[in-house]
């Protein structure tokens, strides 16, 4: 009888980088390198990554499962029936850890629930880089993830998060879809405390990266580029 095969939780970089050596460990290669079937939310930006980390075997041979909001839960659970031949099996996240703030939780439940082993791999969260980076508070904070679409729910939102920033020195962390950066940033200005502190952190571990942190009634001198840009706000 086979030995069962393992869940991998393999981290991408988080954004399209040459350097890939800077950002994740040789060890992420070594297992990609032991495995052919993936969970992936994007088929072609998975094929780009698995070939900018020099898989050895041919992408022709690798099989991609696909993951989204139209996937049911059934067909997520027979994706993994291979691991019972002995097969190990990765997740891929578009942009940095598999199963944070990306559907690859839903793998993950399902594997616990068939007792497979998961093994998260180490490589870049946006989320964790942005708060050591801000100089906010480390050991109480919250990831809300995004923010409501409609405007006055989401001021709403950012005047409840900046209270409980303040009244629990908790830091409060939260993204946007790149093309809507700027009508965050807006509304963040234009709702929050002048003296309440915010830490932009754009193009995380790229070339281009950007991290600071400001008074809103600094921030309102000068706004950063961070238009169609992955960017992490952080408010303290």
């Amino acid at each position: 009888m086979n030995e069962r095969g393992k869940l991998y939780l393999i981290p991408t970089t988080l954004g399209d980088t040459s350097e890939v050596g800077d950002v994740l460990p040789t060890s992420v290669n070594q297992i990609i390198n032991t495995i052919d079937e993936y969970v992936v939310e994007n088929e072609k930006s998975a094929r780009h990554f698995l070939k900018k980390m020099g898989i050895k075997k041919s992408l022709q041979e690798i099989i991609l499962h696909p993951i989204d909001q139209h996937v049911k839960s059934t067909e997520i659970a027979s994706y993994l029936n291979n691991i019972d031949q002995g097969k190990n099996i990765g997740v891929l996240s578009e942009a940095g850890c598999p199963a944070v703030a990306d559907p690859g939780s839903e793998v993950v439940k399902i594997a616990h629930r068939k007792n497979i082993e998961v093994i998260p791999l180490v490589g870049p969260s946006s989320i964790l880089l942005a708060l050591m980076a801000s100089g906010f508070n480390g050991q109480n904070f919250t990831f809300n993830g995004y923010l409501p679409k409609e405007r006055g729910e989401r001021i709403l939102k950012l005047k409840d998060i900046e209270r409980l920033a303040h009244r629990k020195n908790q830091t409060q962390i939260f993204i946007e879809t790149p093309y809507r950066n700027l009508h965050l940033l807006e509304d963040i200005l234009s709702s929050c405390e002048p003296s309440t502190q915010l830490c932009i952190g754009t193009d995380i571990t790229l070339s281009t990266q950007f991290i600071k942190t400001k008074s809103i009634s600094e921030w309102k001198k000068k706004l950063p580029d961070i238009y169609k840009k992955p960017t992490i706000f952080l408010i303290n």
